[in-house]
């Protein structure tokens, strides 16, 4: 009687434990479930366009801050370090890896927004909304023409840089030993001097500004951010960063081919 009594405990046990399993696979396939459809609806697509490009925002200034060096009137000294310490760090080149990623998935879910958003609303308006601007209608347009910028700026430099033979240049270090580098500096330069290159540039500033002028109050308003206390604050920064940092950009290579 006894051993019955344990044996049908026993069953119970297994039971529950088998019960309670499966309500967690199916707790967990729901969870995955709520995962997958969220970032394949439009509002998962347009957070991962909001944290990509914001992370790309940030990449922005870093990088302005490093090409700023090619003002330096050093002969080059300051910018070259800097792309030695870019391309060497472990940190940094870990960290490019996830910048190249989020370049391609910003792209690749914008293209895929806009195409979706199009599917949704076949025929186009007659009549503009007066509150939309040119860049929020044609964000798709201007996100293409900076892709292809930046596959012709790494075509240029990144990938000369890597795989390409640059001169080479040694600088005195504190401790009296020599740093020897590769001299972008001088590539960038030559490059610079060149009128067509320094047009397409300024041009692709141009795209990127009016890009940056949506997409930055854009990624906000998609984090739920949109307060009357907070939203001039965003509108006014937003705007500023999508005129100023362009324009250090467009900088540079204008005072290149004007003043050497």
């Amino acid at each position: 009687m006894l051993i019955r009594l344990n044996l049908n405990n026993t069953s119970r046990l297994i039971n529950h434990l088998i019960n309670l399993n499966l309500h967690k696979i199916e707790k967990n396939k729901s969870t995955m479930g709520w995962l997958s459809n969220s970032l394949n609806a439009s509002i998962g697509k347009k957070l991962l366009m909001a944290l990509t490009g914001l992370f790309l925002c940030t990449f922005l200034v870093i990088h302005l801050i490093g090409n700023f060096q090619l003002l330096k009137n050093d002969g080059g000294e300051s910018f070259n370090l800097y792309a030695k310490f870019m391309t060497s760090n472990p940190l940094i080149k870990t960290t490019s890896y996830l910048l190249y990623a989020s370049i391609l998935a910003h792209a690749i879910w914008g293209i895929l927004l806009a195409f979706y958003n199009k599917k949704a609303r076949p025929q186009e308006y007659h009549t503009i909304n007066n509150q939309s601007t040119w860049a929020s209608r044609n964000m798709a347009l201007l996100g293409t023409i900076i892709l292809g910028f930046i596959a012709v700026h790494m075509a240029d430099f990144w990938w000369e840089y890597h795989y390409e033979e640059v001169p080479m240049k040694a600088y005195a270090s504190e401790f009296g030993r020599a740093i020897v580098v590769k001299d972008l500096y001088i590539e960038v330069m030559e490059a610079f001097k060149v009128k067509w290159i320094v047009i397409f540039y300024v041009a692709s500033m141009a795209a990127i500004s009016y890009h940056l002028q949506h997409g930055f109050q854009s990624a906000f308003q998609t984090f739920g951010l949109n307060h009357k206390k907070y939203t001039p604050f965003i509108h006014a920064f937003g705007f500023a960063f999508s005129v100023l940092v362009p324009a250090g950009f467009a900088l540079i290579p204008l005072y290149v081919y004007f003043m050497h």
